[in-house]
């Protein structure tokens, strides 16, 4: 198994970026989609990414819990799953506001991201993973954005950590910052 982290800004070309990556490494791809349609541009940004894929490549919509989806992994070579920012993001507005950047709900999250990754490992192919890099801009201005902050970025340190190779896409460019092609 090989997973390959891109991160970046958002709109920074990043889903492109892994979307080449995943051409060039097989014709039996598995997109993994965490978007949720809850409005128009959501729904514009939803039908861009269809139209940028391959008809040919399977497709998997897991919005919340991105564990149970793993085992359709198994049957493609490559699986890109689009993106850790979105998945957290779903998780974090379920939330009920009282319960905002609660201990017990922050660890819950990075419960689903461990199940998430430690049922990943045991596949044998490509895992391409797009997530935001949060440490590009400001502290959020709400408390929800700055619990965001705080999970998503605990969250691609960890699947840093396990990648073997990590890409930060910066206006269009992939500039690789872990792995064997440095």
């Amino acid at each position: 198994m090989s997973i390959v982290l891109i991160t970046g800004g958002v709109r920074s070309g990043k889903s492109a970026f892994a979307e080449q990556l995943a051409k060039e490494r097989s014709a039996s791809v598995l997109y993994v989609a965490t978007g949720v349609c809850t409005d128009e541009e959501m729904e514009a940004r939803i039908v861009l990414h269809r139209k940028r894929r391959p008809a040919s490549w399977g497709i998997s919509e897991t919005p919340y819990d991105a564990a149970d989806g793993v085992a359709a992994y198994h049957a493609y070579d490559a699986v890109l799953f689009d993106c850790v920012s979105t998945w957290i993001s779903n998780l974090l507005i379920a939330v009920p506001e009282e319960r905002l950047r609660n201990e017990k709900e922050t660890k819950r999250i990075n419960e689903e991201v461990e199940r998430w990754l430690a049922l990943a490992k045991q596949y044998e192919g490509t895992l391409i993973v797009v997530t935001s890099e949060t440490g590009l801009g400001g502290v959020a201005m709400s408390r929800l954005g700055r619990w965001f902050q705080d999970v998503l970025g605990s969250v691609n340190q960890r699947i840093a950590a396990e990648a073997d190779d990590v890409y930060a896409v910066l206006s269009g460019i992939p500039w690789q910052i872990k792995g064997a092609g440095i």
